[in-house]
C-alpha cells in the first residue's frame, strides 16, 4: 500500500482536487436558472427562447453573497425588480439588464448592496423611477438612455443629477413624454411646483454642560411639502419631538448626558424631488471620571493601565507614595487610543526595580471637577527584605565531592619538596646544554668554573 501511494499519490491527489472542483461547477450549475449561465462571480441571462420571467435567484444563498456581476439582455417578459430580488448579492458591484421589459424597480432594491457601482437600465420600459431606490449605494455610473419617461416631479431628480453630472448622467439624451405624449429632452422639461427641499437646524453649534436642557429647531422648505424627520442614531439623552407645522419642528432634550457628547444630530427633509439634510454635534462638557484602573501588567515595558473621562480633556498627574512623580524617559504617560471624550492608556516604566515599588494614585482634573484613584504596583521583591529569593539572578552550587580521600598534612610537605627538587634539576640540565653548545660561539666563551672552579669540560666528562 505504501509503495503504492510513493508511485501513484501525486495522481491520485490530482484525481481528488478534478473531482472536487467538478462537484462544485456542478453544484453552481444545479443552482442557475435554466435560461441562464452562472460562474462563481458571475450570472449572465441572455437566452431569449426560453427566457426569464423573474429577476434570478440561485439556490444557494452562499452562492449569491459571492455574486459580483448579472447581466440580462433580450428578455422581454422580465418585468421588474423588487424588494427582495436584490438583497441577497451582497457583493454585487455590476448590474445591467437592458433591452428587456423591465418597467419597475422597487425603492428597496438596492438597500443591502452597498457595494453597488454601475447599474445600466439602457432600452426598457421605465416611465418613471425614484431616487429612493439609488439613496443605500453610491453610484459611478447609471444608465437609463433609451426609456421613455413621463415628465413628472417624480423624474425631477434625474434631471438635477444631468446638471449636477452625478452618476455621468449628463451626457446621455434621456427623453420624457407630457400628457399629450409631446417628446422631451429631460434637460428641457419644466415642472412647476417641484423644487428640492432644503433643511437648517438652529443653534448651527451646541456646546452644554452635563444635565443640561436644550432645544434644536429645523426649519424646511420645498415643493411639494417634504417629510421632516430627526437621525438621532443611538442618542441616550431623553427627548421629545413637536411638530409645530409643516416646515417647522422642534427636538428638547432634556438632561443631556455626558455619553452623547461628539454625537451629530441630523434633521431630514424630503419629497418626491430628493432629500436634504442638515445636521449639528453635541458638545457635552462634564468632570472627568477615571473608569478603569489596575495593576501593573509587562509589555515590553512595565504598564499600569487606565480609562479617563471628561470634557474638556482632563489633565493627568500621577503621585508616588503620596508625593508628585516628576515624569522622564523612564517613567512617562502614554495615551494609546482616544476618541470623542474617552482616552486610554499606561503609566509606562521602564526596567523598574524593587525601588519602584509601592502606592501609585492617578488624578484626572479639567474645568469641572477632579477624580483620583490609587493603585498598588509590584514590581520585583526587595532584596534587603527577602533573603531566600535572589532579586536579580539564581544560581546553583555543585555539590561537594563524597568520595575524596583525606590528605595528611605529611603527605603534602612530600609533594612540596618532590617538587622544588624537579624544578632545580630541570633548570641545572638547561644550563648545561647551553654552555655546551656556547664553547663555539663567536663570542670565544670557553667555559666557566662551577662549584670550587671545576673547569666546565670536566663537569662533561
Amino acid at each position: 500500500m505504501i509503495a503504492f501511494w510513493r508511485c501513484h499519490g501525486a495522481a491520485v491527489m490530482s484525481l481528488w482536487v478534478f473531482c472536487w472542483l467538478l462537484l462544485g461547477l456542478w453544484r453552481l450549475t444545479a443552482a442557475c436558472p435554466s435560461s441562464c449561465t452562472c460562474s462563481s462571480s458571475r450570472i449572465s441571462c441572455i437566452e431569449q427562447d426560453q427566457g426569464i420571467v423573474a429577476f434570478p435567484v440561485l439556490s444557494s444563498a452562499i452562492e449569491m453573497e459571492n455574486i459580483t456581476e448579472i447581466y440580462i439582455a433580450n428578455q422581454s417578459q422580465l418585468r421588474a425588480i423588487n424588494d427582495i430580488d436584490v438583497e441577497a448579492y451582497l457583493s454585487l458591484r455590476n448590474l445591467t439588464v437592458t433591452n428587456s421589459g423591465l418597467s419597475y424597480v422597487s425603492r428597496r432594491s438596492f438597500q443591502k448592496t452597498p457595494n453597488l457601482q454601475y447599474v445600466n437600465l439602457k432600452n426598457n420600459k421605465l416611465s418613471t423611477l425614484s431616487w429612493k431606490t439609488f439613496r443605500h449605494v453610491n453610484l459611478a455610473y447609471l444608465v437609463l438612455t433609451g426609456n421613455l419617461f413621463q415628465c413628472s416631479c417624480d423624474i425631477q431628480w434625474i434631471k438635477l443629477w444631468q446638471e449636477n453630472d452625478t452618476a455621468s448622467l449628463q451626457t446621455q439624451n434621456l427623453m420624457c413624454k407630457d400628457h399629450s405624449n409631446r417628446k422631451f429632452l429631460l434637460t428641457e422639461m419644466h415642472i412647476p411646483d417641484c423644487v428640492m427641499p432644503t433643511s437648517s437646524i438652529s443653534p448651527s453649534s451646541v456646546t452644554l454642560m452635563e444635565g443640561s436642557d436644550i432645544t434644536l429647531e429645523c426649519r424646511t422648505s420645498g415643493t411639494p411639502s417634504p417629510d421632516v424627520n430627526w437621525d438621532l442614531g443611538n442618542l441616550v439623552t431623553s427627548y421629545q419631538q413637536y411638530n409645530l407645522n409643516q416646515h417647522y419642528t422642534t427636538l428638547k432634550m432634556i438632561n443631556v448626558s455626558s455619553n452623547d457628547t461628539g454625537k451629530t444630530i441630523l434633521c431630514i427633509a424630503e419629497n418626491i424631488v430628493g432629500e436634504n439634510e442638515s445636521s449639528v454635534i453635541l458638545v457635552v462638557h462634564f468632570p472627568p471620571k477615571i473608569t478603569f484602573l489596575d495593576q501593573a501588567v509587562l509589555d515590553h515595558h512595565w504598564c499600569i493601565p487606565f480609562s479617563v473621562r471628561g470634557n474638556p480633556k482632563p489633565k493627568l498627574i500621577w503621585f508616588y507614595e503620596g508625593a508628585v512623580l516628576n515624569e522622564t524617559d523612564f517613567i512617562w504617560t502614554s495615551i494609546h487610543l482616544a476618541f470623542d471624550s474617552e482616552h486610554h492608556g499606561c503609566l509606562q516604566l521602564d526596567s523598574p526595580t524593587h525601588l519602584n515599588n509601592g502606592q501609585y494614585t492617578l488624578l484626572a482634573k479639567n474645568e469641572y471637577g477632579t477624580d483620583e484613584r490609587t493603585v498598588s504596583a509590584h514590581f520585583m521583591p526587595d532584596p534587603l527584605l527577602d533573603s531566600t529569593e535572589p532579586p536579580y539572578y539564581d544560581y546553583t552550587s555543585d555539590p561537594a565531592p563524597t568520595n575524596v580521600p583525606d590528605v595528611e598534612p605529611d603527605s603534602i610537605a612530600v609533594y612540596v619538596v618532590v617538587g622544588i627538587a624537579a624544578v632545580a634539576f630541570t633548570g641545572f640540565v638547561l644550563m648545561l646544554i647551553i654552555l655546551k653548545f656556547g664553547r663555539n660561539s663567536k663570542f670565544g666563551i670557553k667555559g666557566f668554573v662551577l662549584f670550587h672552579n671545576t673547569p666546565v669540560d670536566g663537569l662533561m666528562k
